[in-house]
């Protein structure tokens, strides 16, 4: 008598369908990068011959064609647009127009000290939002809610450099406790990292008071209030889990605008990161090292949303991805 035939196995759906949109969120970001780099490479040519910089104001016509031959300038623009595609799979961005060097290194060299300012940032913005969050929405109508409410208020409606200068004159000036600028030991840090945390403060602790809120208001919080659990057990065991899914969403969108915003933080306090670099290069009008900051910014924000979308099954069960 033969063995009964053994069924094929399949993977399971759920499995697939999260592979498959693993993938097709892989291919949008590839197709987001492309057209920002396509994006990047011809408006910044708009911003003039970078010729004219590089050179003396009486240089002659001869000069300006052999300079602009040797960076590779008088080539059709379309073979520039293809040599720069080209180059990006295999990270050959170029070579700085005013540094003389591969635009990797003078980008990957500056990029230590804008991580360092925007994770400096982030863990301020966490560590003060989540407690202002968690106690307006707990004391939601008193109080502390409004004087929480006020000051989130205060921090998304002031810019970034006015902050900026308010924290150097206080601070550095009339108390001189901190130095106003400069790149360094913790000291240098304090200041642009708590005047980058501020705007995003007030919007992740916006946003969980919220969430909170609407959570605690559920049957599943009320048969927890009828079991004896008190409020410091509910909010920790059950309201901050359920109540997480939006404010990780910010969270790590916030991730890309404290880089963007590191740009102007960093022209402040004369940090030398990332951000200030990008100005510098546009003032100078240096193509592939601007063309290589954008898609870096480009390309964190990207990154950090797709990591953001795939921990959505890890923090909350009810989201599953389906073929």
């Amino acid at each position: 008598m033969s063995a009964p035939a053994v069924p094929a196995t399949r993977p399971p759906a759920a499995s697939t369908g999260i592979l498959r949109a693993v993938a097709t969120k892989v291919v949008t970001a590839i197709v987001v990068l492309f057209f920002v780099a396509t994006a990047a490479f011809f408006l910044v040519r708009l911003s003039g011959d970078p010729v004219k910089l590089i050179l003396p104001p009486d240089a002659t016509a001869g000069q300006e064609a052999t300079l602009r031959a040797s960076l590779g300038l008088d080539r059709p623009l379309l073979t520039q647009y293809l040599d720069f595609l080209g180059g990006l799979p295999r990270l050959q961005l170029g070579t700085s127009l005013v540094y003389d060097q591969p635009v990797a290194e003078v980008l990957f060299s500056r990029v230590p000290a804008t991580l360092e300012l925007a994770g400096a940032a982030l863990v301020i913005a966490v560590l003060l939002a989540i407690p202002a969050g968690t106690f307006a929405a707990v004391r939601r109508g008193r109080a502390g809610d409004s004087g929480v409410m006020t000051g989130v208020l205060i921090g998304q409606s002031t810019p970034a450099f006015w902050v900026g200068i308010l924290l150097i004159l206080l601070f550095a000036v009339q108390w001189q406790v901190l130095p106003a600028s400069g790149y360094g030991g913790l000291d240098h840090l304090v200041l642009p990292a708590v005047t980058l945390a501020v705007y995003s403060v007030a919007v992740i602790a916006r946003l969980l008071r919220s969430s909170l809120i609407d959570v605690l208001g559920s049957d599943f919080i009320r048969t927890a209030r009828a079991k004896g659990l008190g409020t410091g057990g509910i909010v920790l065991a059950h309201g901050m889990r359920n109540a997480a899914l939006p404010v990780i969403t910010v969270v790590g969108l916030e991730v890309g605008s404290l880089l963007g915003g590191a740009i102007l933080t960093e022209q402040v306090f004369s940090w030398p990161g990332l951000g200030r670099l990008t100005v510098e290069a546009i003032q100078n009008r240096d193509f592939p090292l601007v063309q290589a900051a954008v898609l870096f910014f480009a390309a964190t924000f990207v990154v950090v949303n797709l990591l953001v979308d795939l921990s959505y099954t890890l923090l909350d069960p009810r989201v599953r991805v389906t073929s």
